[in-house]
């Protein structure tokens, strides 16, 4: 399945609870700087930049130089596409549970 595999990196980069928190701020409060996404927080600025270019890489953020800052974007594309695979992934068990239902009653 092609999807799975260029899935992965996109899961795999979703699947952290500090790169989850960061999405959320992301979508919650628009485009911010490393500075702004580590305020409140107790992981320091070099871990922050390590989630973003894991996210990056999966395609979930971008980034752009402002000054001497980058500011980093969400990609919500990306998240639609994750979705669209867990649906996806969901009528395949919604079918295969109807087939086994009709065989068990049958």
């Amino acid at each position: 399945m092609a999807e799975s595999k260029s899935s992965a990196p996109l899961f795999a980069a979703l699947g952290d609870k500090t790169r989850l928190r960061l999405i959320s701020r992301l979508c919650g409060a628009g485009p911010m700087s490393i500075t702004r996404l580590t305020v409140g927080s107790r992981v320091t600025r070099q871990a922050i930049t390590k989630h973003l270019r894991v996210m990056e890489r999966a395609g979930l953020v971008h980034s752009k130089r402002h000054g001497r800052e980058s500011v980093w974007k969400l990609d919500a594309r990306r998240l639609e596409d994750a979705r669209s695979y867990l649906d996806l992934i969901s009528e395949q068990w919604d079918d295969t549970l109807g087939r086994l239902r009709e065989f068990v009653e049958d």
